[in-house]
């Protein structure tokens, strides 16, 4: 049995649990997505969770948006989270790269009203420090589009951990 059959005959709370959070704290991307099956192929599931997602409303969006961790802060951390940001050395931070994550996540949420995005999978903290100084100069429009994009990465990076 090939991992797309397992996932089609998911009973639903055991779909829900597996693709929950592949989108930050947010089942009913799942739930819906569990109304599609079957799916044919990985692609087609990939897709509904996407389009899904992009379809929501922007309340929606920001919600998804805020149920984001703040970066290189061990608190409230999903196990998905925890993992992302481990694997781009964020919980290895030196005091000053601490104090200054801590002072751009206020700064951003401050200046956007949701917390600085972005897929750190295979980067490290000092590209993502410089994105964090680059992206918190953007307009709320521009930036607003960027986080959703970066949540679309997010997405992909673990369904991708989840279907290999």
């Amino acid at each position: 049995m090939n991992s797309l059959d397992k996932f089609n005959k998911l009973k639903k709370s055991q779909f829900i649990s597996t693709f929950g959070n592949i989108f930050e704290k947010t089942e009913w991307i799942a739930e819906k997505c569990y109304e599609s099956k079957p799916y044919n192929n990985v692609n087609e599931l990939v897709s509904k969770m996407i389009e899904i997602f992009e379809n929501a409303e922007k309340e929606k969006h920001l919600e998804i948006l805020n149920s984001h961790p703040d970066l290189a802060v061990a608190k409230g951390l999903t196990e998905d989270s925890k993992n992302e940001q481990k694997g781009a050395s964020l919980n290895q931070c030196t005091e000053e790269e601490f104090v200054e994550f801590k002072k751009l996540n206020e700064l951003y949420k401050k200046k956007f009203g949701f917390p600085f995005i972005i897929a750190v999978k295979g980067k490290n903290k000092e590209e993502i420090l410089k994105k964090f100084r680059q992206r918190i100069t953007n307009d709320i429009n521009l930036e607003f589009e960027e986080a959703k994009k970066q949540v679309k990465k997010i997405a992909s990076f673990r369904l991708s951990e989840i279907i290999k």
